[in-house]
This record gives C-alpha cells, structure tokens and sequence, in this order.
C-alpha cells in the first residue's frame, strides 16, 4: 500500500470522524425553517447567501471548508467539486454521504446513510428466457407490488436519500404502470436507469423513455452476433430486435450502455462485442460478472478463470482510456485493484468511474468507495417487495410492506456483516486491496453459502477456483457446486 494511502485514513478521521465534527455533520444535514439545510449551505459556498438564516450561513461555511480540505487530502479540483454541485444527483450523493459518516464515522470502505444505488426488479414476468438468469423470471408474481405502492417506495426511497433507480426484472417495460412509475421516480429528483433486453424498444417506446425523465438505459446484448446472442437469450430472432432497440435509444438522445454477462461461450467475443457497441454509438459497455445463482445454477461451468477475467479487466481499462470509442467498465469489483496495479488513469469503481478528474491519488478515494457495494451502497427491491443486498444474492433481509426502508438498512444483521471486511476469510482476508476490492460477495455466496468466504474468480484465490473445478477433473464440480451449497444454506439466510 503507498503512503498516500497509508497516511490518508488518519487524516480524513481527524477532519470528519471526530465527535466535534461527526456532530457538526449532523447539523448541517438537518432541516429547518429555510428547508433543506445542506441544499441552503452549498449555495453559500458557492456564493449565493441572499436571504438564508443564519445557521444556513454557518452551514455553508462548514461545508466550505469540509469540500476544501476534502480536496487537498484526496487531490481532487476544488472547481470540479464546485461544478458537480450544480447537479440534483451530485448533491443527493453528498448529503447521503456526509449523513452516513455523521451516523457512522469514517469506515473502509464508508457506509452510507442510504444507498446510492437500488435496482428494483418491477416485475418478474419476462418475453424472454436467458440461461443465466438471475430470477428465473417468466411469469408475473402473485404479489408484485402495485401501482400506488410503487409510488409510495419511490417517495420513501426519494425520502431516505438514495440516489438512483435502477428498474429491471424480468422485463420492467413489459408492465403496463412502469413509465407512470418511473417518472414519478424522476418527479422526486432520483436519479431513473432502466435494464432491458431491448426487444420491446420501438421508435415510440424509445421517446416515451426519454420523455419519462429516464436517463440510462443498459441493454443486455451477450453474443456478438444473432446466433451466439440468440443461443444465450433462449429466443430466435431476439438479437436483430435488441439492436433495433439500442439504434432507437441511440437516435432518441439516450445515454445507451450495452451490458453483457461475461462467460466461457462469448469470452473470446467480448472484442467483438465492443466493436458492435462503438459503431451504435453507444456510450458505454458493462461486463458483469457472471454469478452461478437463479437459472444460472445449471450452467456454472461456463464461468470463466481467474487469469482470464483479470486478463479481460487490464483490457476493459485499456479500451477506457484509449477513449476513441465507449467507455467500459465491469462489476467484478477487481477492476479497481487492477487499475491502481497500473498506477495511472483515475481508478472505476463498479458502475461508476473517477476517470480524469480526479486523478493523482484516486486511490484514496478507492479504499474509501471500497468495491464490491453490496449491502453497502447497493441493495435489490424484488418484486413483491422483499430487500436484498444484491439481485444476485436471494437473501431476504425484509420487505418494504413490513418495515420501513431504512429501518431493514440501519438494522439488517445481514447488511451489517457485509460492511465489515475484517470479517472476510481466506485471500481476501489478508488481501491489501481488501478494502478497495473485497471480491465479489454474491460469487462468494453462491459458490459457497458463506458472505465471506473467498470470491473464486479473482487470481489470489486460483486455489479455491481448482478447488471447485476438481483439480481439473472437469466442469461438473463447479457446475453442482452452487446448487447444493444454495440449497443447504438458503433457508438459513433467509431466516436472517
């Protein structure tokens, strides 16, 4: 570890995690008869103090001189910071951050007030029927929450602080309240990401997204042409209609990624795929990681190695900032590590990239972000409305009919483990980039019911990959692994 990173923790903990500051935080976050204090407190740093009280004004010195020194330790622009905060989502982001460290003092990696991210799986009906699903999704469920109650999470979610929502499923456009939904989301300042497989993407449906308020549209595209795509999709003809669909969004104005579930059959197609994505025009592709959970049980011997997905992340980074095409990114949270063994560039982070802004010691900022965002920054609202720490990881830590949200985030003994990465076992354990990395949580959970066991896909723990794989005997060991261990472990879990 460098000394920048050696020395930036005690120094972040004496400008933030001290009780003096921790309670000046929670002042500055509270709201009075101005409104919302923080909103209030930033336009005082950046000039505009007409007509604010004086504890706005206090505020906004606070805050002023938090971001400034924020800067120095992390060395980030200050105008960066300043322009950043001309946008909803960037301030949402900071206010839930300054309220998680006045709730929990400074972590690594941190934990916030509320998630950034939910991606909210509206429904579990689907027109098509991917191999590696993570929900098995077909039919609707008999107690998908309906329209109203959708709107009132969304208020709730607004409320709490989360920043944005991503809605998947199954197939999120094929219920019929889902634009009603969304822009309801985008109504309440949340920051609207759709998941789709694309084929219902028309024209008309590609403007009735963009008028929605929506601002992200991933749509998943797993072979590089129609015949490993369709193979992987479960439905003849879906690939000429999911880049009909992508064209549409393209033209519409939308910020289009192609997102593809990285595995043994399309490893050696992922150049190609990328190729496809720059000549859309699309802005970015996501490789996800490829968890062996839902239907994707049956085919866990189409996982990749460890040297081959450490191979595809050095090549991901290098397509990033060769930046003649879109941008890529993975969830395997092994990207950051691989990007700060580089030692240049700003260092990405799952879904999200520091890029060149800010640049220099990005990697104070990495053990601070911290990877893998289960339960930490992240969570999945499932159709009926039970909570989890990730869509690939099927354990209930409540429902939002039973419990308020952010009563299960701050009480979920579950979530709680998760943020703690003293108690990761194995490679990761002792792991320098445990706090920038801490491997995948789902993967660990799946290949071996335990959250913090060793994620087998990262090249510190080729062990546990041959484990699982037989020592070479053949694919069938990592194929029934997840299965038994799901099995015998699910019910534990869930009774969590």
């Amino acid at each position: 570890m460098s000394d920048d990173r050696i020395h930036a923790l005690p120094a972040v903990r004496r400008l933030l995690g001290n009780p003096v500051s921790r309670s000046m935080l929670r002042f500055v976050t509270q709201d009075d008869d101005c409104g919302d204090r923080l909103t209030n407190a930033i336009r005082c740093y950046q000039g505009s103090s007409d007509g604010l009280c004086w504890r706005c004004r206090l505020a906004g010195r606070m805050v002023g001189y938090t971001l400034h020194r924020s800067s120095q330790i992390f060395g980030v622009n200050e105008d960066d910071i300043k322009k950043g905060l001309d946008e909803q989502v960037f301030v949402r982001g900071l206010k839930n951050v300054l309220e998680g460290i006045a709730r929990y003092g400074i972590t690594m990696p941190q934990i916030v007030n509320a998630p950034f991210l939910v991606v909210w799986d509206f429904t579990h009906r689907c027109n098509l029927r991917c191999t590696h699903c993570y929900q098995d999704a077909q039919k609707a469920l008999p107690r998908e929450l309906d329209t109203e109650e959708a709107k009132r999470l969304v208020e709730e979610l607004a409320d709490a602080g989360v920043v944005v929502i991503a809605f998947s499923g199954g197939e999120p456009l094929m219920r019929k309240d889902f634009f009603e939904v969304a822009a309801h989301a985008r109504k309440h300042d949340l920051y609207v990401a759709l998941a789709t497989n694309g084929t219902l993407i028309t024209p008309e449906m590609a403007g009735r997204i963009r008028d929605a308020g929506i601002e992200y549209v991933e749509i998943s595209v797993d072979g590089k042409d129609a015949a490993s795509h369709d193979a992987f999709r479960g439905m003849p003809g879906a690939f000429d209609r999911t880049i009909a669909g992508i064209r549409n969004c393209v033209e519409a104005g939308l910020y289009t990624c192609i997102a593809t579930t990285v595995t043994r059959a399309n490893y050696d197609q992922v150049p190609e795929i990328y190729r496809l994505a720059s000549e859309l025009g699309v802005k970015r592709l996501m490789c996800f990681n490829f968890i062996p959970t839902g239907r994707g049980v049956e085919m866990a011997d189409q996982d990749i190695p460890p040297d081959d997905r450490r191979d595809l992340l050095h090549r991901i980074l290098a397509w990033t900032r060769d930046g003649s095409g879109p941008e890529a990114l993975s969830t395997a949270p092994q990207l950051a590590s691989v990007a700060l063994d580089e030692e240049r560039g700003g260092v990405p982070v799952g879904h999200f990239y520091a890029g060149d802004a800010i640049q220099g010691r990005t990697a104070l900022l990495a053990d601070f972000i911290g990877g893998c965002g289960a339960g930490r920054i992240y969570c999945s609202i499932e159709p009926e409305g039970d909570l989890q720490p990730c869509v690939f990881m099927p354990i209930r830590v409540g429902n939002v009919r039973e419990k308020p949200f952010l009563e299960i985030w701050h009480s979920s003994e579950v979530l709680k483990d998760l943020r703690d990465r003293s108690h990761l076992s194995g490679a990761c354990a002792a792991c320098e980039n445990r706090y920038v990395c801490g491997g995948c949580r789902a993967r660990a959970w799946a290949y071996f019911g335990d959250l913090h066991a060793p994620d087998p896909g990262c090249v510190n723990n080729r062990r546990c990959w041959e484990e699982l794989r037989g020592q070479g005997a053949g694919a069938a060991a990592a194929s029934t692994a997840p299965a038994q261990r799901m099995e015998r472990t699910a019910g534990v879990a869930r009774g969590r």
